[in-house]
């Protein structure tokens, strides 16, 4: 076995693959890092994936004058700014996607993705959605493209279509164990549906952690008896674990093995939202704690520093089962109801990313305006 103290910071992240079956990935894009090198040295590092959703490509776009000269160009073109937006977004992700794509081929098609979310005002309209998903899927044309789609309970039907379709999916906003069964069940739906090659569909379920604490927390401080106070920052890392024991028990079920049998490829659970929010907790918290195989954990740049600096690359997720579900239950003793906690949860995510995809296009809309005003020069 490699002596921890001997690796070097690079290889925690291939060895957190390579020892323990956990794909790192990197939680952010901008442009400077795809046309600077920045991305590939991430992937040199054993980075192998890239997410991205509304939030990330508002700061981006509205923070760097990178975008300006393709803007200024799509502007020139007569396009509204709603489809400017996304031809910026277009082609951050097709150069990002053709980085990691030596990941994809080398992996067969395991990791090397890059996820792109569908418009978040479209999340509680399912035919909408399904027609978005498949424009951008069509759009790019990428063998490595994950198309996201939010969990909302409108999204299900859109996920078990777009599986149905061979259109590989990262199904984002999970906060909570029973929709997150809702989310397996409906890829399974959609490939059980799908007539061609299961080999060629694939999909991930992002299930959002750190917020749990947040919100919990902050509930058992308001409590605040000894035994609530006791249970704070623990909430989090205890949902996760229910979920991944869902989910290794899903692998062993009569009706993934008969998709299996086709070719199929399970649905990885991959944790979202994995950087610490209280600075009293430790910085690789949600990493350490929540590594196991069949998994993907994306990670925030500076998280991923932390942890290539000073992370633990030991399996974790398939121990304390027992008392995960314990703890969830001591929780709910004490007078936190966490499936209002999630439903809470998922409401504030699709509306801070509708909120972030809005002031982006306001703040795109003021630059055409200057643009036109001075003749697009």
């Amino acid at each position: 076995m490699t002596d921890m103290a001997d690796m070097t910071d690079d290889s925690l992240l291939h060895e957190l693959y390579r020892r323990c079956g956990q794909s790192p990935w990197l939680d952010n894009i901008r442009r400077g890092w795809t046309t600077g090198g920045e991305l590939q040295r991430w992937v040199d590092r054993g980075v192998r994936g890239l997410t991205s959703n509304p939030s990330i490509f508002q700061k981006a776009i509205a923070s760097s004058s990178d975008y300006d000269d393709e803007f200024r160009r799509c502007i020139g073109e007569g396009l509204d700014v709603e489809s400017a937006y996304w031809r910026l977004v277009s082609s951050d992700i097709a150069a990002a996607a053709a980085i990691l794509r030596g990941v994809y081929d080398d992996s067969q098609g395991l990791d090397g993705y890059v996820s792109v979310e569908v418009a978040p005002g479209l999340a509680r309209e399912p035919d909408a959605t399904a027609r978005a998903a498949r424009a951008l899927h069509e759009q790019l044309a990428l063998p490595n493209l994950y198309v996201k789609i939010p969990a909302t309970v409108e999204g299900l039907a859109p996920i078990t279509a777009m599986i149905a379709e061979g259109i590989s999916i990262n199904v984002t906003l999970i906060f909570g164990v029973e929709r997150y069964l809702e989310v397996a069940d409906a890829y399974m739906s959609g490939l059980e549906q799908h007539p061609g090659d299961l080999s060629k569909v694939s999909s991930v379920a992002s299930f959002f952690v750190s917020r749990i604490d947040t919100e919990v927390d902050a509930r058992l401080t308001e409590i605040a008896t000894p035994e609530a106070l006791r249970l704070r920052g623990r909430a989090a890392i205890a949902n996760a674990k229910i979920a991944y024991g869902h989910f290794c028990r899903l692998l062993e079920s009569p009706r993934w093995q008969a998709l299996a049998a086709r070719g199929a490829r399970p649905q990885r659970l991959l944790w979202a939202s994995t950087s610490t929010k209280n600075p009293s907790y430790p910085d690789t918290l949600y990493v350490d704690e929540l590594i196991g195989g069949d998994t993907v954990n994306t990670l925030p740049d500076a998280t991923l520093e932390a942890f290539a600096d000073h992370g633990t690359v030991s399996s974790t997720l398939d121990a304390g089962l027992d008392e995960a579900a314990e703890t969830l239950r001591s929780i709910a003793a004490a007078g936190v109801d966490l499936r209002e906690v999630t439903d809470r949860l998922e409401e504030e995510g699709v509306a801070a990313f509708s909120k972030s995809f809005d002031e982006l296009l306001d703040v795109l809309e003021v630059k055409a305006a200057e643009l036109r005003a001075d003749g697009g020069d």
